[in-house]
């Protein structure tokens, strides 16, 4: 994974053609890259973030914004009463304990 400017971009290897080809996977716009070498990869994905920048401006159109943090969630009734349950004895806000419990799972997935 590498980051530049809030995107995320994830590099993959192609052993059939030999070169590292990734795309920006934090943004709705399509954003590619490929390189023959990490440091060749690095430098196509800095350059097609700042393409992809300079495009949108050049067209007076704002860049799609890697995600806000903010998310809407559909569930039933008896799941939403049971989280606030929990966030309230925990003297929390909902997204207080919403937010944390999603960050204990993601950082204890291997």
């Amino acid at each position: 994974m590498m980051e530049y400017k809030g995107y995320v971009g994830k590099v993959e290897f192609d052993d059939e053609a030999g070169i590292f080809h990734g795309e920006v996977i934090n943004t709705r716009d399509v954003i590619t890259f490929q390189g023959r070498t990490v440091k060749e990869i690095r430098k196509a994905f800095k350059d097609s973030i700042q393409d992809y920048l300079e495009f949108c401006a050049k067209r007076g159109e704002k860049p799609d914004k890697p995600f806000s943090g903010k998310f809407t969630v559909r569930m039933n009734p008896q799941l939403h009463r049971k989280i606030y349950i929990q966030a309230h004895m925990r003297n929390k806000s909902l997204n207080a304990w919403v937010s944390e419990t999603l960050e204990s799972a993601v950082n204890s997935t291997p």
